[in-house]
């Protein structure tokens, strides 16, 4: 289990291979990655901001119960903190298993975890002004078929 949480950018070619390299037990890998997105067009930058410690705890613990609840061989998630410009990599999500049904189910339960209720807050940048990002009702609905 890998879980990172850093402000610096990750490429998501060569996480994706150094996650599945010299494995020959696993035979179904999934990955994820989320990218900031500009809904309005006018998106300067968001802010992530997040807990030291407290961030890696929770993730940890999320993490131990998708390996508790699927027959994973290894998950991974990293999530990055600060400024994020409109078209950078947020964060990532991989799991490994022996058979894709486990590998699927457990990074969707992932994402929908680090959606809903992972301990980040953004905070959207505009000409206008700035706020926060409230929770949607779609995400907890998501997150609540768990």
């Amino acid at each position: 289990m890998q879980i990172r949480v850093q402000s610096a950018p990750f490429d998501y070619g060569t996480e994706c291979a150094v996650f599945c390299a010299d494995r020959q037990d696993v035979g179904a890998v999934v990955t994820f990655c989320g990218i900031v997105r500009d809904d309005g067009g006018d998106l300067q930058h968001m802010e992530i901001e997040h807990y030291p410690g407290m961030t890696e705890r929770a993730l940890t613990k999320i993490a131990q119960q998708a390996q508790d609840r699927w027959e994973l061989l290894d998950c991974m998630i990293i999530h990055r903190f600060g400024p994020l410009e409109p078209g950078e990599r947020i964060m990532m999500v991989a799991t490994a298993s022996a058979h894709r049904a486990d590998a699927f189910a457990a990074a969707d339960f992932l994402m929908d975890y680090l959606k809903s209720r992972a301990p980040f807050w953004k905070k959207e940048n505009r000409p206008e002004g700035s706020g926060w990002v409230a929770a949607k009702d779609s995400d907890e609905a998501a997150l609540s078929r768990w």
